[in-house]
């Protein structure tokens, strides 16, 4: 069914078809008799419990952030049965990101390239809808609640040596509306930015979001995302940061600048220009790189898996490689609403 629908999905730009389809599940989702629908369809047909840095999750397969910036779908998305969603990135102000067309399919290699440049409405919107959000939900008593991630990032205008205010506004503007934060410093889609994955520039933002968290009632889990471009010292730098500042977590990966070993012809990659790749070319060098930090720290660093996850077959890849729970994105586009069910009524 999901392949007659992305046949017609896909004779549209990629950024009309998300809203376009999210529109769509919106319509069916609208009453709670439209979502028990949509659920019994497309949700798994069993809970695989996960526990995560003292949360506890109704399955390891998560949305990574990107998906839904402003957290807008959380309703829609539920009802497909993911165990979370990391919504953003947000920045402080709300910002309209980089000119479009900004996203792009790669069909032969099952991928996808975007250049969003942080799209997203700011903070403050962000969490004002997350409040209503949690109000709605606080009067159902959910077994499962469904988990949110906050991922952060710095506006654009923010010059590199200010990006650390950037992400503590982000961080108590929507501290008490998420589960966990994200740090992004890996997108290649905002100048600069990767510069921030420095050693010591990363230690003066996770130092400072770590005194936020400490002061705060109840201290929330702070990751970092990484790029799957980093070499092995960088990574090895990654890792020591992470055990002295006490890091919570790590994300693995981000999207890749690499187009080595693409199907696609090089002329349709010139013609669409710079962007990170996403979906099946970022599998293997994601996976790897989860073995290598679980293997350096013996499994002392809760990870997350992402990149290339389109069946059980890579999920189940990412998690004996090392993670914990799993992230999809390029995966939900081309495999559709049932990939959550998908994967874990196989795991």
């Amino acid at each position: 069914m999901y392949s007659l629908l992305r046949r017609l999905y896909f004779l549209f730009p990629a950024e009309r078809a998300h809203y376009m389809a999210m529109s769509h599940l919106h319509l069916l989702t609208a009453t709670q008799a439209g979502k028990k629908l949509v659920s019994a369809i497309t949700a798994p047909s069993k809970t695989i419990e996960t526990r995560f840095l003292n949360m506890v999750f109704k399955n390891p397969v998560g949305l990574a952030a990107g998906f839904d910036k402003n957290a807008v779908f959380l309703n829609e998305l539920e009802a497909l049965g993911f165990g979370f969603v990391e919504i953003g990135t947000v920045t402080p102000l709300p910002q309209s990101g980089n000119p479009q067309p900004r996203l792009f399919r790669l069909p032969a290699d099952r991928a996808l390239i975007n250049r969003m440049g942080f799209n997203n409405d700011g903070a403050d919107a962000i969490a004002e809808r997350l409040r209503q959000w949690r109000e709605k939900k606080a009067a159902v008593k959910e077994k499962y609640p469904l988990i949110i991630g906050g991922n952060i990032g710095k506006n654009k205008v923010t010059p590199n040596e200010d990006a650390w205010k950037d992400y503590a506004t982000c961080f108590n503007k929507l501290h008490h509306y998420v589960d966990y934060f994200v740090v992004n410093v890996s997108s290649p889609n905002t100048p600069g930015l990767r510069a921030l994955q420095d050693k010591e520039s990363l230690r003066k933002i996770i130092w400072n979001l770590a005194m936020i968290n400490n002061g705060k009632a109840v201290a929330k889990p702070i990751l970092l995302k990484i790029a799957p471009d980093l070499n092995q010292a960088q990574i090895d730098d990654v890792i020591e940061l992470a055990d002295e500042v006490k890091l919570d977590g790590l994300v693995i990966s981000n999207t890749t600048i690499d187009r080595n070993g693409l199907v696609t012809p090089v002329t349709e990659l010139e013609k669409i220009g710079n962007g990170g790749l996403s979906g099946k070319p970022v599998r293997a060098r994601s996976t790897a790189i989860i073995e290598y930090v679980h293997k350096q720290t013996q499994g002392c660093i809760p990870i997350i898996g992402s990149g290339g996850i389109f069946s059980a077959v890579d999920a189940r890849e990412k998690l004996a490689a090392g993670a914990t729970l799993v992230q999809v994105w390029t995966g939900f586009i081309y495999q559709g609403p049932t990939i959550v069910k998908q994967i874990c009524d196989a795991l």
